[in-house]
């Protein structure tokens, strides 16, 4: 949600390309998906209405447009501002972080379970998904997201971390 921060990694050079629009971003998945080209895009906007489109095109179309996902939504502390709500903008969010931080806190909750099913859905049908070691998942927990490994105890995540599992 903050253009400093998506700017920051395409100067860098983590991302070949920015767009601020969901059909943009579905055409250039479906192009280089089509010609098996390597894109790494980043979307200006809510990565929850990015993950919930990625599911509106797989409901209508059949179609998982992506094979591995990630989320690097910094989620270390949520509510002061590292995590901001769908329901809100980025400056909409950071109004009310400072006049209603209560309430900035249940969208942010609300916000992390809808997060949540959207990946499940796509993880379902076939996408990889892994956390970064962000508290995402253990965050998207106490929101009471579906995130828990079924058949372990309440600390194990249904989706491996990458710095736990896939680095260790």
């Amino acid at each position: 949600v903050d253009e400093a921060a998506l700017l920051k990694r395409h100067k860098q050079g983590w991302l070949m390309e920015i767009s601020n629009n969901l059909d943009h971003c579905i055409a250039r998945l479906r192009y280089a998906r089509k010609n098996k080209i390597a894109l790494s895009l980043g979307y200006h906007g809510n990565v929850v209405d990015l993950w919930e489109r990625l599911v509106y095109e797989l409901d209508a179309t059949g179609e998982l447009l992506v094979d591995l996902g990630s989320d690097q939504t910094s989620c270390h502390n949520p509510f002061s501002g590292g995590y901001y709500p769908v329901q809100l903008g980025f400056e909409e969010g950071k109004q009310l972080l400072s006049t209603d931080p209560g309430k900035f806190r249940t969208l942010v909750q609300e916000s992390l379970k809808r997060h949540v099913a959207a990946i499940n859905r796509l993880a379902d049908k076939g996408m990889f998904f892994w956390d970064y070691g962000n508290a995402f998942l253990l965050e998207a927990q106490r929101a009471g997201a579906d995130v828990e490994k079924k058949g372990a105890n309440k600390t194990e995540f249904r989706y491996p971390s990458y710095v736990q599992h896939i680095m260790g």
